[in-house]
């Protein structure tokens, strides 16, 4: 990605980010509301582990698009550094740095939710274990991969609160906007650092807490997709970042 070809269709690349986005967004809140809270039982490794048998191809497919909505946020992650570098070039690549720690850790977090398959099969060796064993092994899969994600939001949160303070200063987007994203990252280390020191609290404060969330990442969307960025003010800006950098 040139700046010659940025600079020429900072709109086109703002339309491909908001795609991106609400496919994320998507996907994020089915797999959320529509997969893992119907098939996992709370209290319950039994009923978890029937659920998740008698649906493993849902299982699977829900497995998959969360690998391709890590695909769809490392190319989006690419072009929102693309249109904010012109801000600060430095503040970009740290939320870049920190964004694929994120990246990184969900991906290695979502192969939890493969693993949780593996004691469910029909190997021979698993014939060593109990059902209630097994179902246990399941369970404590699903516990790793809610314990990784979160993890994984006390970076993104990070980057949220970076990538918002790049909005509200760049004069091409609405600085309400660069608010809603820094209280997104707030809300998101509150529930992380809360799920690592008091699970309980965690509990009580989720999903309420992460509401703002939504609202601040849907916001940006939407912009994205529908207005994108104020070109002459963003070409004035990228052509004053040039002439720093030259």
């Amino acid at each position: 990605m040139t700046d010659r070809t940025v600079e020429t269709s900072p709109q086109l690349y703002a339309r491909i980010g908001g795609v991106l986005y609400l496919i994320i967004i998507v996907i994020g809140l089915i797999g959320e509301a529509f997969v893992r809270d119907r098939l996992i039982v709370s209290g319950d490794a039994a009923a978890t582990a029937a659920n998740i048998m008698s649906h493993e191809s849902l299982w699977r497919f829900h497995i998959a698009a969360e690998l391709f909505l890590l695909i769809c946020a490392v190319v989006l992650l690419l072009i929102l550094y693309a249109l904010l570098r012109p801000v600060s070039r430095d503040l970009a690549l740290l939320a870049v740095f920190i964004n694929l720690i994120s990246i990184g850790i969900e991906a290695a977090t979502t192969m939890r939710l493969l693993e949780a398959l593996f004691p469910l099969g029909n190997a021979g060796y698993l014939k060593a274990f109990t059902p209630e064993q097994l179902y246990a092994m399941t369970s404590l899969s699903l516990k790793s991969h809610g314990y990784g994600f979160g993890v994984s939001l006390l970076f993104f949160g990070c980057f949220c609160l970076i990538i918002g303070y790049l909005i509200f200063k760049s004069g091409y987007f609405p600085k309400t906007i660069g608010l809603l994203m820094q209280i997104a990252g707030v809300c998101y280390l509150t529930n992380s650092f809360a799920l690592v020191l008091s699970p309980a609290l965690a509990n009580r404060l989720f999903p309420g807490i992460l509401l703002p969330a939504f609202i601040g990442e849907l916001s940006l969307c939407l912009w994205l997709l529908v207005k994108g960025v104020n070109r002459p003010k963003w070409e004035a800006k990228a052509r004053a970042w040039q002439a720093r950098e030259a």
